[in-house]
């Protein structure tokens, strides 16, 4: 599979260094598509609050990935639910940690959540 970074430069705004404005995947032969994944512990409990449920996701994502034969270097879009515009920074930086250098497309999206202690949702698309 190759993926090619397409980062115009002309009549568009910059991405900024922490995600791209669409990334290319040619020749994959499988495709995963997580379904919106929350910040839960294994009982279905939100973690306390948003570092504790940014940990859990990207633990439970990684779970989701390991189960399919992937990892997050297999993540090719990112899409972030927040209950609170507020939430972007803490996301965006346990997004960049979590991915460990593979820069995808990515949008984050404010919302009123099903259950007022889910904080963060985050939808993943993964490619082999």
């Amino acid at each position: 599979m190759k993926r090619i970074i397409h980062n115009p430069t002309q009549r568009i705004y910059p991405a900024t260094p922490d995600y791209v404005h669409a990334l290319e995947i040619n020749g994959p032969q499988r495709i995963v598509y997580l379904s919106g994944t929350m910040g839960l512990d294994a009982s279905g409990t939100a973690g306390s609050d948003l570092t504790e449920q940014l940990e859990l996701v990207w633990s439970n994502i990684r779970a989701i990935l390991a189960s399919a034969g992937m990892t997050v270097a297999n993540i090719v879009r990112v899409t972030s639910y927040l209950r609170d515009a507020a939430f972007a920074t803490e996301n965006q930086n346990a997004r960049v940690a979590a991915l460990q250098g593979n820069i995808v497309p990515t949008t984050a999206i404010v919302v009123q959540t099903l259950s007022a202690d889910w904080l963060i949702e985050l939808e993943i698309i993964a490619a082999a």
